[in-house]
């Protein structure tokens, strides 16, 4: 009675009315948005169907002997609607460990779905995790406030945010994706020697095709911006998936007041308020003056799991 099928592009439709649908499942994992870099990933994702109607999906690739769940996204795993219980997770976990063990895999690197941009409660797959003898094998650390139950912020911050006026920084959503990557790729490689997992080319096609969920905000003195924040906003979360400043922004403390002005004037009606990540090396390092700048906020953890599922 549970069938699974390797996606194709004649399930897109069926696929993102899902996903729209489901208890666990965001913009992130709409095919538009995981298909944008199709060609650096191999797909391999999964539907599944109990008595034909389509009950849960699995954004994946494959590489090598291993399975991803995605490669190429911030978290991913089994997505599912309102209608999954804990019995037929186990059934779904089940019929997807035989169908990548005949398809010849040897294990499954399975990245969860954080419980904060979760609608309804969807921990089904932890336990089906749990039962079929996954190890946790990376956790990584994200700082975030929740909206309805903030705690204050630090005195040093505070003291910070009371200097906004005598600079006149103007704040609000702007369009200046190119010149804000450009600022990014700056911090990055003199901080990391890295660069912007998103060019601004891809920046801009993904906020055109999700214009409602990706959304840019900058802090700027006299036409030049001086930082920016790029927020996914999700039903539940809005996210920094990006967060730079130049060298006079800093002085100014434009991030202070820009982030100062996202919690209490853009996204108060929100549950949570995510910066992102503070840890390393698989979780194994923890930068401790990038979160404690974080918690200064009154941002406080939330863990984002990580699975390793052998099949052979």
């Amino acid at each position: 009675m549970l069938q699974v099928i390797t996606y194709s592009a004649k399930y897109k439709s069926e696929w993102d009315a899902f996903v729209a649908a489901s208890k666990n499942g965001t913009f992130l994992l709409q095919r538009d948005y995981m298909d944008y870099h199709a060609d650096r990933f191999t797909d391999h994702s999964l539907l599944f169907y109990y008595n034909n109607k389509l009950i849960a999906l699995l954004p994946a690739n494959q590489q090598g002997p291993e399975v991803y769940s995605h490669g190429g996204l911030s978290y991913g795993g089994i997505i599912s609607d309102a209608g999954m219980k804990t019995a037929l997770m186990l059934q779904v976990f089940e019929k997807m460990a035989l169908y990548f063990r005949e398809q010849g895999f040897a294990s499954i690197k399975y990245k969860t779905v954080p419980h904060i941009y979760h609608q309804l409660p969807a921990e089904e797959d932890l336990y089906a995790l749990f039962r079929m003898g996954a190890s946790l094998y990376r956790r990584d650390i994200n700082s975030v406030i929740t909206l309805t139950n903030k705690l204050p912020y630090a005195t040093l911050r505070k003291r910070k945010l009371k200097q906004k006026a005598q600079h006149n920084l103007q704040l609000g959503q702007s369009y200046s994706f190119d010149q804000f990557l450009s600022i990014q790729q700056a911090l990055l490689q003199q901080k990391y020697k890295t660069s912007p997992a998103h060019t601004a080319d891809e920046v801009k096609m993904l906020a055109a095709r999700f214009p409602d969920n990706i959304k840019l905000f900058t802090a700027t003195l006299e036409g030049e911006i001086l930082g920016g924040i790029l927020v996914y906003e999700t039903a539940t979360v809005a996210h920094c998936q990006y967060i730079a400043a130049t060298p006079q922004g800093q002085q100014l403390n434009a991030l202070d007041v820009l982030t100062d002005y996202l919690i209490t004037e853009v996204y108060p009606y929100k549950e949570y308020f995510s910066f992102g990540v503070s840890s390393e090396q698989e979780g194994l390092y923890l930068n401790e003056g990038l979160i404690r700048n974080k918690e200064s906020y009154g941002a406080r953890a939330v863990v984002h799991d990580f699975y390793h599922l052998p099949l052979t």
